[in-house]
């Protein structure tokens, strides 16, 4: 398997609630004990998400290292990382996860730390690994900080030229990292297993007549991803956030597709990334002896692809969708300020969406800006703008009437 583990053997089982000691019922357990002499067996795997109690239970009675969903996904990600920030975020994640586990985790964390000149029973072991983690935790978000400011001035910068960013998200193992090689001409690791590309890499991408993006390779998404890994992650999953379109890769040869497309909208959300628009690719169609082919919305403008990243057959298409989508996401609008609203201005500024700007006789200002519609609704949202307050108020109007008027 991707983490490195040879499997001998599996157990199913049924249920209608888990066990509160064991997750599995004690006639499984006589089962799984049977099997692990069977087969030898070294390491347990557990599907599902289990509570330290039950890990510990199941690792005394088995004699046995136990590892749960999560903890497997956090020891893959640590293979993984490479780059300094995803080593922090690893990390970080392990520990927060770790956190979690020490209450009841190890008898060994229940015998007292005292000695001569101490009063009292002196300091639990328990305690002293809680202390420890959680300064490691506050020191690691202190460095992850330092990055993430580093990345928002590069965002900030790419902004300012108005250059578009491509977000390339997808389930893992759906093939991202070859389609990402093949339109950036990258060399980025690329290797049939989950997880295999963990730090994010962007790249410039050339579109027809000339015109030219950034796309960004983000981690693989997952079903229900372990929340330590969503919070640690998150700096580096901006990228997906903070994009002008999102390319949603998709293995069209997978008989669950459906299924993934699902669960990486959902992690979506959770980046409230759910409302940047989305060109669906449908990779390896060389696996389903399809010929490549793009649709289009009701705009006219690409919806979906699919191509072969592995054969290339399709990438002009997947192109041609991009530069179309990319060239309705900026708009020229202006918009009417209150003296009282120099905040909004100095942030309108500050993201270099500001093309004129005019006083007027009141103190107020008039605003002509260009800047991508993704970013305009965040502007909106975040100075609690909303939609029916623009068309009753002259807060924002498109620039031609402001002309008029």
């Amino acid at each position: 398997m991707s983490a490195g583990a040879v499997v001998v053997g599996e157990l199913l089982t049924s249920r209608k609630r888990p066990d509160a000691r064991y997750f599995i019922g004690k006639g499984k357990l006589e089962d799984l004990k049977s099997l692990i002499l069977k087969d030898k067996a070294e390491l347990v795997i557990s599907c599902a998400s289990l509570s330290p109690s039950q890990e510990r239970n199941l690792e005394r009675e088995l004699n046995c290292r136990v590892l749960d969903r999560a903890g497997l996904i956090l020891d893959i990600f640590a293979q993984r990382a490479r780059s300094f920030e995803g080593m922090l975020q690893v990390e970080l994640a392990q520990l927060q996860h770790l956190s979690t586990r020490l209450v009841r985790g190890w008898t060994h964390l229940e015998r007292q730390k005292g000695g001569i000149g101490l009063r009292g029973p002196g300091e639990t072991q328990l305690e002293t690994d809680r202390r420890l983690i959680k300064g490691r935790i506050r020191q690691l978000n202190e460095r992850l900080k330092a990055v993430d400011s580093r990345r928002s001035m590069n965002r900030r910068n790419r902004l300012k030229a108005e250059i578009p960013v491509v977000a390339l998200v997808g389930y893992t193992n759906a093939g991202k990292s070859t389609l990402f090689n093949a339109l950036t001409n990258a060399d980025v690791y690329v290797k049939d297993q989950m997880f295999a590309t963990l730090d994010p890499t962007i790249r410039r991408l050339d579109l027809p007549e000339g015109e030219h993006a950034l796309l960004a390779d983000t981690v693989g998404f997952i079903r229900d991803l372990p929340h330590e890994l969503v919070a640690a992650f998150k700096s580096t999953l901006q990228e997906a956030r903070e994009a002008d379109l999102i390319l949603h890769l998709i293995d069209a040869s997978d008989p669950n597709r459906w299924q993934r497309v699902r669960q990486v909208n959902s992690v979506l959300k959770q980046l409230d990334a759910d409302q940047i628009p989305q060109i669906r690719v449908y990779n390896k169609i060389d696996k389903l002896d399809r010929e490549p082919r793009m649709t289009n919305n009701l705009r006219g403008a690409g919806r979906s692809v699919w191509l072969s990243a592995v054969t290339g057959e399709g990438l002009p298409f997947l192109l041609e969708a991009i530069a179309g989508r990319l060239r309705q996401k900026t708009t020229d609008c202006s918009v009417h300020l209150q003296p009282a609203q120099g905040r909004q201005r100095a942030k309108l500024f500050a993201l270099g969406a500001v093309r004129s700007e005019t006083v007027l006789e009141d103190g107020s200002w008039m605003l002509n800006l260009r800047m991508a519609e993704k970013d305009l609704r965040r502007f909106l949202k975040h100075e609690n703008l909303n939609t029916h307050r623009l068309e009753s108020a002259p807060i924002l109007a498109p620039a031609a009437t402001a002309a008029n008027e």
